[in-house]
């Protein structure tokens, strides 16, 4: 066998490896906004799930206009029975301890869906929102939450918090917390530790008194 022939067929197997390579990209690319309820051929519900990724994918419309016809492919149209099956399934109400942190909530569409799971948090004990570029969950009220983590979003004020009646431990640190204006909502809770590290509030004289 000559040089030539052995040089031909390592360039075969290098493009037959690369078109594979390929292949299992666009496979993969193709499920990037499928949530874990949209996959097929499991019985997982959302109370089962400690860290689960519920970012909401983009609508068929909108990947038709980015082009992105694997995507779209992978997204079957759902009946609205099958909607309703999907929100059981998802199964919000029963979760006790869960970590929506790092969501990447990028458009309006996603924050809309974020807030629509944390209204269903009606039984959550432990809930970490860590780094989710959040300003505002005043509309939501969490009635068992004894443990917040809303560490690395964007909140100004004690206001823009959640109703959180049973909080005895909350972060939020890494805010932009000025004043401590609407503190007092938590003197009538069993509050324990509150965590403001690294806001702008925390170079205020005596705010550790307050």
């Amino acid at each position: 066998m000559t040089v030539c022939q052995d040089s031909q067929r390592c360039n075969l197997r290098l493009q037959v490896s690369l078109n594979l390579q390929k292949v299992s990209y666009r496979l993969l690319d193709s499920f990037k906004y499928l949530t874990w309820h949209e996959l097929k051929e499991h019985d997982v519900r959302g109370n089962e799930i400690r860290c689960p990724r519920v970012r909401e994918g983009p609508s068929a419309e909108e990947l038709f206009f980015r082009g992105e016809e694997d995507a779209l492919q992978a997204r079957k149209q759902v009946t609205e029975k099958e909607e309703w099956q999907q929100r059981l399934q998802e199964n919000w109400e029963n979760c006790a301890n869960l970590n929506l942190s790092f969501q990447d909530l990028g458009d309006l569409y996603q924050l809309e869906n974020f807030n629509r799971i944390l209204r269903r948090l009606i039984r959550v004990e432990r809930l970490w929102l860590v780094d989710n570029s959040l300003t505002d969950l005043s509309a939501i009220r969490l009635p068992r939450c004894k443990e917040l983590n809303v560490s690395k979003n964007h909140f100004t004020s004690f206001k823009q918090l959640p109703k959180i009646p049973q909080i005895r431990h909350l972060s939020l640190a890494d805010n932009n917390v000025e004043t401590l204006r609407g503190i007092s909502d938590l003197r009538s809770t069993p509050l324990e530790s509150l965590i403001l590290k690294r806001n702008p509030c925390e170079f205020k004289e005596n705010y550790r008194q307050l």
